[in-house]
């Protein structure tokens, strides 16, 4: 691995779903300006939300039935899929194109036939892939987004980072970061692309996130979809975009880094957030030098029993 970075500059693009598109060449447009515009302010990568291929539903066959809509984005997906290498090489950034659903091969023979799979894009070529671990209810739901679940963390070194993505829901499992804290306790980054309904699924998110950030002494990154594909608002999303980091007093105490708030509607493609120069560096050293106030490490609960 290259040398440690001291700073990372991070850029957050809550996609405003309710800007229609006419393809997936538009949406590639899209994201191309998007690289472009998170590149000029010096950003090192650039993280979209969980599900951005909803977005594409603005330019699905008529009469496409909710139970069909995971097959045929995952369809539209591959089209996507084979431009984000390039996309990543010509900005020199790297892309966690969100989440969109994948063909689940080599899963159970009779579960169902797709994952939800976060892919980020490198500026060497590599694609890494994460897929969703635990589902929400209506991603189990056989008559709309039925979906099969990964069973893997991947950790990715690239650039002076360690990085590593749990999708929305994810997040909010303390047993899975505690997991994390034992097999990697020297992560840079946890990115967290999620889509949130409510204002309620939203503050779940965000704030096991901010939490995680305590827990695991790193920087955490999530980002939501915001707004209606549906012209009638009935496919609503409630998000923003926040930078995290333990709650420090060398930090700035709050472990608020950066942040656009949570909205339900959003004007043109929606807010990009560029958290510029957090300070990986400084966290490292606070969690590997004994200088964080309280932190225990990677605290382990095998010894303590519940009494009752």
């Amino acid at each position: 691995m290259s040398a440690r970075k001291e700073f990372a500059t991070v850029a957050l693009w809550a996609v405003n779903m309710a800007q229609p598109l006419n393809g997936i060449g538009a949406w590639l447009a899209k994201l191309d300006d998007k690289m472009a515009e998170a590149a000029a302010g010096g950003a090192d990568l650039l993280v979209l939300p969980e599900y951005m291929s909803e977005q594409w539903l603005s330019f699905a066959p008529s009469g496409l039935k909710p139970a069909e809509e995971i097959a045929w984005m995952a369809a539209e997906g591959e089209k996507a899929l084979a431009e984000l290498p390039a996309l990543a090489a010509r900005h020199g950034i790297a892309l966690l194109a969100g989440t969109q659903p994948v063909a689940a091969q080599g899963r159970e023979p009779d579960g169902p036939a797709h994952v939800n799979r976060a892919h980020l894009a490198l500026p060497d070529g590599r694609i890494v892939a994460q897929d969703k671990l635990c589902l929400t209810p209506g991603e189990k739901d056989p008559a709309a987004w039925n979906l099969n679940t990964g069973s893997t963390v991947e950790l990715v070194e690239w650039n002076g980072l360690r990085l590593a993505t749990l999708i929305c829901l994810d997040v909010e499992l303390p047993a899975l970061a505690a997991k994390i804290a034992r097999a990697e306790p020297d992560l840079d980054l946890l990115l967290v692309p999620s889509m949130t309904e409510k204002q309620s699924g939203y503050s779940r998110v965000f704030d096991c996130a901010k939490a995680r950030a305590v827990e695991l002494q790193t920087a955490v990154c999530a980002v939501g979809c915001i707004g209606s594909v549906a012209p009638d608002g009935s496919r609503g999303n409630y998000s923003g975009a926040a930078v995290f980091t333990p709650c420090e007093a060398e930090l700035g105490f709050d472990g608020r880094f950066a942040a656009v708030p949570g909205a339900a509607e959003a004007e043109g493609d929606g807010p990009m957030l560029i958290a510029k120069d957090v300070p990986v560096g400084l966290i490292r050293a606070i969690r590997a030098g004994g200088r964080a106030e309280v932190w225990p490490g990677a605290w382990e609960s095998d010894g303590v029993t519940i009494g009752g």
